[in-house]
């Protein structure tokens, strides 16, 4: 196993062990250990697509299919393949129901860490730390999918059981990692939405003392608020917390949207590299203004099933990674490996996995079921009328943290539409035998995956030497 040095905050810098400056070149490993509906193809949120599947399948298939998808999902080749990219940082996204089950609070699974420590070991042999991030909590941490959250309302902020329960789980990692520097540090929380603003400075100080009790030397890489994009709940602050990294999310708007072209106008606003830059310098204007350290922990645009986005989409990627450069950002890509929207490495679409759901899949572009990535182009004729009587009877209402529209569709579309769907798509799998349903898993083996070539190369480009590519 290659020796990483421990990384450390001085100043705006990560350091090595002997003060040189690190600027990590990383991606998320979305949807292994916190699966995401975009990401494998499933509608809703995972605790309800588990539920349906383990009904469909049966304990002895359902078991045989999450065995071999956990292992299949990532394994030597994939860290490998990232190796060769020149990615030296993996951000290692999981959910709290693979330590704990809601039935038995406090209660850890040795499981859960046995599968987190399988990933670290093998990142850690080819030269890539890993980054620690929760990415979905007790009570839900944020009103979306990504935090396994069913409904729409982020019940974590509000519930101190539930803060205590993501205590307690970061007091057994900083317990378990408190002597591998290959673990770069803790991203504690994914993507926060807090929407008093007040609970969440005050539970990260909580978190902070904590794990420091018993882990004094990892990094804390820390989001923030409203989905890692508003950091003002730390203004009152009479200076940053040590050792801390505070991390933004930099999603630019024409990669994540309809838009057909960039440079361009996208909603009526007008980017090229300049706009994309200014949204950046505001995102990160907190770790500027206190002299820390500028991680951004999640960006990247989605790509078009036919590709023929794809070159201007990757400009978009180019101009990014080159700001992110100019200020002297790291960085982690979303995301590595999934079914053909954003990864690196795809499933097969002829795969069995993607053969089996297909239907399903076309009926979530259809209806828009998916927040990302989906369009709502396929029911205006239900949405219409709904915004119709808000215009009428409510035109002012606006809920946070996005307003109105952006509310309708998670509730119809996300939500209302997706738990039937679930249903339907946990069909699919039933009466498979534990070999037929490992099987499918092993769509996702690297060996059997497509890569993304084009934006493999902006990575190589951007990553290593013209010398070293030759």
């Amino acid at each position: 196993m290659t020796r990483l040095d421990w990384l450390t905050v001085r100043g705006t810098d990560l350091v090595d062990e002997s003060g040189a400056a690190v600027r990590l070149a990383g991606v998320g490993l979305g949807g292994w250990m916190n699966m995401e509906n975009f990401i494998t193809g499933y509608p809703g949120n995972e605790e309800d697509i588990r539920r349906i599947l383990l009904d469909r399948m049966g304990r002895e298939a359902y078991d045989a299919f999450f065995e071999a998808f956990t292992r299949d999902f990532f394994d030597e080749a994939d860290a490998a393949h990232l190796a060769s990219l020149g990615i030296d940082s993996v951000r290692i996204p999981f959910n709290y129901r693979h330590f704990e089950d809601d039935a038995r609070p406090f209660e850890l699974k040795e499981e859960g860490f046995e599968r987190l420590d399988r990933v670290v070991t093998l990142l850690a042999r080819h030269g890539i730390y890993s980054i620690l991030d929760l990415h979905a909590v007790p009570g839900a941490q944020n009103q979306h999918w990504h935090s396994d959250n069913p409904t729409h309302r982020a019940a974590f902020w509000r519930h101190p059981h539930f803060q205590d329960r993501v205590v307690h789980l970061w007091e057994a990692l900083a317990d378990r990692y408190r002597d591998r520097p290959e673990v770069a540090g803790y991203n504690p929380v994914n993507e926060p939405a807090d929407e008093t603003g007040e609970v969440l400075p005050r539970f990260y100080d909580r978190l902070e003392r904590a794990i420091r009790a018993i882990d004094p030397r990892h990094v804390l890489f820390l989001d923030g608020n409203k989905y890692s994009t508003d950091f003002s709940a730390f203004d009152a602050r009479s200076e940053p917390l040590p050792n801390t990294v505070y991390t933004a999310h930099d999603y630019a708007l024409p990669g994540i949207t309809s838009a057909t072209e960039y440079p361009g106008t996208t909603r009526g606003e007008y980017f090229d590299r300049s706009v994309v830059e200014q949204t950046f310098l505001r995102r990160t204007e907190y770790m500027r203004r206190t002299g820390t350290p500028i991680w951004i922990g999640e960006f990247g645009p989605v790509y078009s099933t036919d590709r023929s986005q794809d070159p201007w989409r990757l400009q978009l990627l180019r101009d990014q990674l080159e700001i992110y450069r100019d200020h002297g950002a790291s960085w982690a890509l979303w995301t590595y490996k999934d079914i053909g929207l954003q990864g690196l490495v795809h499933a097969r679409p002829d795969s069995d996995y993607v053969e089996l759901i297909r239907p399903e899949l076309e009926t979530k572009q259809r209806l828009g079921i998916d927040s990302w990535g989906g369009s709502d182009a396929g029911v205006r004729d239900i949405l219409d009328p709904i915004d119709a009587v808000f215009d009428a009877e409510f035109p002012g209402y606006a809920p946070w943290p996005w307003g109105r529209q952006p509310h309708i569709a998670v509730l119809v579309r996300h939500i209302l539409l997706a738990e039937p769907l679930a249903e339907r798509f946990g069909d699919r799998f039933r009466g498979l035998t534990p070999d037929a349903a490992a099987g499918l898993a092993a769509s996702f083996r690297f060996d059997r995956c497509i890569e993304r070539t084009g934006l493999s190369d902006v990575l190589r480009e951007h990553l290593q030497p013209a010398a070293a590519r030759a």
